[in-house]
């Protein structure tokens, strides 16, 4: 028997595929590069009219406004209580709506914890109202003088703040095309990358509801979101890479904590056990790290978990809302066309769940978002009160996971 070498029985594989198929791979290759580069002819370059908000961004709004209301109590007590308006800008224009009372906001906005003023006077839209009140508006100070996506204070009033939807489209594909090769620009999918990261209004009105959910911990405990935000600053100092394999472990073994808890099949007492697996993980890992850098991590899965647990609980529950028929979505949005009626939460709840395990080995912030966001789920289920204490003066989400 002639025994032939592992190249050369590949060599003989590869000349058996019929050259119809290579072909019409190559042909699928071309094709699917030509549509992409289509599909990126028409991208928007600016907001339409910078002047003012469109429809479907009021309806946006409105329907944040709407789901707080209803549902802001259920998810964090007293969330739907707070009186908090909304700005948010494009390139040239910032917007205010939903500020309270009735008398005229002062002027400007001031950035938080920081207490840096900016901006000036505002003025009402002419002929645009939001809810019967007027949509305010001034110019933007300038590129680098941004509201931020975070949330401020105008007065006395705490605000969420963000870019408009339009503009949030054209400012990541003009970001993503930069990050770029250049031989890459043109083909590139955009639309189908925004879509699958905030190309639907749910996600977008989620968005809306991390920045109010700051925004209402401003309200509440102004002091313990300064102090969660000061501490920002040692994002680039964090040691991120150089301990990636305990991260990993720590975020795999708080995935499967919180995957059981969300589930109906666990016990409770499965679900502390993995909790409990989890927090020894996250000791050994801390181990000869400085009490700095843990405190950091505990400010900001406060700070930020919650916010996105907000984020992805809102919209979840109206979901559900829905379904039930207690809640109906604004009238207004069945003409937006990237909104699909809360049915696509639950899911999407899931797959951000899943995401927990998957953030080892990336640098940034990110990972407080969700790790915070995956005790809550966990808390949610062994410590039904856990809200009513967790924003008290040194109660961290780990340690409340702790007492379980």
């Amino acid at each position: 028997m002639v025994l032939l070498s592992n190249h050369a029985q590949g060599a003989i594989r590869l000349r058996s595929i019929p050259l119809v198929v290579i072909g019409g791979l190559l042909l699928l290759l071309v094709l699917a590069v030509a549509i992409s580069a289509l599909s990126n002819i028409g991208l928007p370059t600016r907001s339409k009219d910078p002047e003012r908000l469109s429809e479907a961004e009021k309806a946006r709004l409105e329907e944040l406004f709407r789901l707080r209301e209803a549902l802001g109590n259920a998810v964090w007590p007293g969330w739907g209580d707070v009186d908090t308006g909304v700005i948010v800008h494009n390139e040239s224009t910032v917007f205010l709506v939903g500020y309270p009372g009735d008398a005229a906001p002062p002027p400007g906005w001031v950035m938080m914890p920081r207490g840096e003023e900016r901006g000036g006077a505002w003025e009402p839209v002419p002929g645009e109202t939001f809810r019967g009140a007027p949509i305010y508006s001034q110019p933007l100070p300038g590129p680098d003088k941004t509201p931020e996506n975070f949330t401020v204070k105008v007065g006395d009033t705490w605000v969420a703040t963000l870019a408009t939807r339009e503009y949030a489209e054209v400012s990541f594909v003009q970001g993503f095309r930069q990050d770029l090769p250049p031989f890459l620009r043109p083909i590139f999918p955009y639309r189908l990358m925004w879509s699958a990261m905030m190309g639907t209004t749910e996600a977008y009105v989620g968005a809306l509801a991390h920045e109010s959910f700051h925004a209402f911990q401003g309200t509440v405990v102004p002091e313990r979101l300064a102090a969660a935000e000061a501490v920002a600053k040692l994002e680039d100092s964090y040691p991120w890479d150089a301990t990636y394999d305990a991260w990993q472990a720590e975020l795999t073994a708080l995935h499967a904590a919180a995957k059981a808890a969300a589930g109906t099949t666990t016990r409770d007492a499965e679900v502390a056990a993995l909790a409990r697996t989890w927090l020894d993980l996250r000791a050994a890992r801390r181990e000869g790290q400085p009490e700095t850098l843990s405190a950091y991590e505990r400010e900001r899965e406060w700070l930020e978990g919650l916010a996105k647990y907000a984020e992805l609980t809102l919209p979840r529950w109206a979901y559900h809302a829905v379904k039930d028929g207690t809640y109906t979505p604004l009238p207004a949005l069945t003409g937006v066309p990237d909104f699909r009626g809360y049915r696509t939460r639950e899911r999407f709840w899931s797959a951000q769940l899943s995401e927990v395990q998957r953030l080892g080995g990336r640098g940034g912030e990110t990972r407080f978002y969700y790790s915070g966001f995956a005790q809550g789920v966990i808390l949610d289920r062994l410590m039904p009160d856990w809200k009513a204490r967790a924003f008290d003066e040194g109660a961290w989400l780990e340690e409340l996971v702790g007492l379980l």
